[in-house]
């Protein structure tokens, strides 16, 4: 009996916990802002309880941390620059991320990436 119920867990419970926290790594992201050039930000991502986001940036506005919000497929974080508060929306599947950004006085502008590699 007890080879049932801990094969009934692991059928059953273990990929959803395993699957929580498939943001956590480095992404590459290429960002595309309205009438700006475009370049590459690099997060460093870390997924805890409770859809919390805590991770670093680095690119053209420095380097940053960042806080932010996992809601399912959907993702928002921020952090603070120069030009403002510095903001991006969207939404991942397939160790991709794609969605909106605001880089406060910059301007707005889109962004698309991947997860590096092996993570």
């Amino acid at each position: 009996m007890k080879k049932i119920i801990l094969l009934s867990w692991l059928l059953l419970v273990a990929p959803f916990a395993l699957a929580a926290h498939h943001l956590n790594g480095t992404w590459k992201l290429n960002v595309s802002l309205s009438g700006q050039a475009s370049g590459t930000a690099t997060f460093v991502l870390s997924e805890g309880e409770g859809g919390i986001l805590t991770g670093t940036y680095s690119g053209a506005a420095g380097n940053a941390t960042i806080m932010g919000t996992v809601k399912g497929s959907a993702v928002e974080f921020s952090f603070d620059s120069e030009a403002g508060k510095v903001t991006y929306k969207g939404t991942f599947a397939d160790n991709k991320l794609t969605g909106t950004c605001n880089y406060g006085m910059i301007g707005e502008g889109t962004f698309e990436g991947e997860k590096s590699a092996g993570e």
